[in-house]
């Protein structure tokens, strides 16, 4: 087995028995990264001597009994809306190409110190906002199962690249599916965690009370141990939430038996394709096969979850982005002619279609005459949402449904309908909504030859809920013949389908 076939836990328990050095791990993933990201796409900064340089550092760290946690050692990647200290982060942005930070996020802080390697920035959605990693004003990101196909988004970058064995974890944020989606496009493991369980300090904000960091790993193991190495409190995030029991890895060897699983009946209903339907019925007699109960019910309101999705998300990156104005830091037009009009030059020039888009309906909606009408009653809707989980979890362990309503669509077909693109992310954004943890765990291949993933969420802080019953449908899938999903044969041996059409890798 080749060191990029491992999954991040194999690797980490690899090199804590000495078989693999750390730099031996990191210069592997480089070479992949080498072969395949012309194909792929996935990272739009990677700094190989900074890496090899923290690689040497980290091998004296585990040496010394610095570094003991359980993915020491081990290369990661980390979405480009996530600061990292001296390190280009760009949100995909234009108005942000050449930002730097001067500090790290509280998560990225986390992983080193845990003695994790990064290995760069990868791409994603112009501030994360798209479902496809097509609106990056840099790149555009392919699947790498089939590069003529979108690798989902916004965390597409993290997803591919994890999928593509460019590295063997990877962080992503999730604001209305944007982890759980193209983990199930690219067939990896992600989870959204309870918001709050994270810390948002470093993180470029879309939406604030939605936003959260989450870990995409090749298995839901690896997810545990990332969940486990970044969930902490931190006092500079007033959102952070103070939590005992973060040793997800725990729940791993647990069993499923007596877990009660409800199937929404409005998540099978017209739109669903007949392969995510069949994904779905698989992971329910699997996790039945495992001693769990499963049922079907009425869960409501889904009509509702887009529009007040939008209304609320758009309103909050209308206030968010106000910031980014040509005066401070980041992009200033050329020319110009006076303050309002350099403002009024800087944000059309820097931004991109959709995101001007999300900011135009946000100020819309927050305007003088019209936030009552919008804004305050997605909010009282919001509350409902949130009831009607709360009535689903009395009966219900871990509500079981789609991450998607189809497998990864062609490149192109999204960006031509805005309104076809924000109705895909109908069953993730009810879980931003709510606050909940979701977790995307990869259940079977299409006829088409693209990954299925199916969606397990959990009532607040039921992290470890879900990670039992993913590592079941994980086990049931191994005893059906297939172990794990392996790298694509299109990157395979750098295979060049499709041109890199953004900026080359700073490498």
């Amino acid at each position: 087995m080749h060191i990029t076939d491992h999954t991040a836990t194999e690797l980490a328990e690899k090199i804590k028995l000495g078989e693999i050095g750390v730099t031996e791990a990191v210069k592997a993933s480089l070479e992949r990264i080498g072969a395949s990201e012309r194909a792929v796409g996935a990272f739009l900064t990677v700094e190989p001597e900074k890496a090899l340089e923290r690689a040497r550092e980290v091998e004296d760290g585990i040496r010394s009994g610095r570094y003991a946690g359980p993915l020491a050692g081990v290369p990661v990647a980390v979405k480009d809306n996530i600061c990292t200290n001296g390190t280009r982060t760009t949100c995909a942005s234009r108005i942000l190409e050449n930002f730097v930070p001067f500090y790290d996020a509280t998560a990225v802080k986390l992983l080193e110190d845990a003695g994790m390697v990064i290995l760069g920035k990868t791409n994603m959605d112009e501030f994360a906002m798209g479902s496809t990693t097509e609106t990056s004003a840099f790149a555009v990101t392919k699947n790498p199962w089939n590069t003529g196909h979108v690798p989902g988004g916004s965390s597409g970058g993290s997803c591919a690249a994890v999928a593509a064995g460019e590295c063997f974890a990877a962080l992503g944020s999730d604001t209305g599916g944007s982890i759980r989606q193209p983990s199930s496009y690219c067939g990896v493991a992600g989870i959204k965690p309870t918001y709050g369980t994270v810390s948002r300090y470093g993180l470029i904000a879309y939406a604030s009370s939605l936003d959260q960091i989450g870990p995409i790993g090749r298995s839901v193991s690896d997810c545990a141990a990332l969940l486990s190495v970044i969930a902490a409190h931190d006092e500079k995030d007033s959102t952070s939430v103070k939590r005992g029991d973060t040793d997800f890895m725990s729940a791993l060897g647990d069993s499923p038996r007596g877990l009660r699983i409800g199937i929404p009946n409005e998540y099978l209903s017209d739109g669903l394709d007949p392969d995510v339907r069949d994904a779905v019925g698989r992971a329910a007699e699997w996790l039945k096969d495992a001693g769990a109960t499963v049922d079907c019910f009425d869960l409501g309101l889904m009509e509702y979850t887009i529009p007040t999705y939008y209304v609320i998300a758009s309103a909050e990156a209308s206030s968010n982005l106000e910031r980014f104005d040509g005066v401070k830091y980041g992009y200033r037009a050329a020319e110009y002619e006076g303050l309002h009009d350099m403002y009024k030059r800087s944000r059309s020039e820097g931004f991109g279609e959709e995101v001007k888009r999300r900011i135009m309906l946000g100020s819309f909606v927050l305007s003088s005459g019209y936030y009552d009408a919008y804004y305050l009653k997605a909010l009282r809707v919001k509350a409902l949402i949130k009831r009607a989980f709360d009535d689903a979890f009395s009966r219900f362990d871990i509500i079981l449904g789609p991450a998607a309503p189809t497998a990864a669509p062609k490149l192109g077909t999204s960006l031509s309908d805005p309104m076809k693109m924000y109705l895909s992310d109908i069953y993730t954004v009810a879980v931003n909504l709510a606050g909940l943890p979701g977790l995307s765990v990869p259940c079977t291949v299409n006829g088409l030859g693209l990954p299925v993933g199916v969606q397990l969420i959990g009532d607040c802080f039921a992290e470890k809920k879900l990670f039992t019953a993913g590592a079941a449908i994980e086990a049931a899938r191994a005893a059906d013949g297939e172990t794990r999903f392996t790298r694509p044969v299109s990157v395979c041996g750098g295979a060049e389908e499709a041109a890199h059409t953004g900026k080359e890798c700073a490498r």
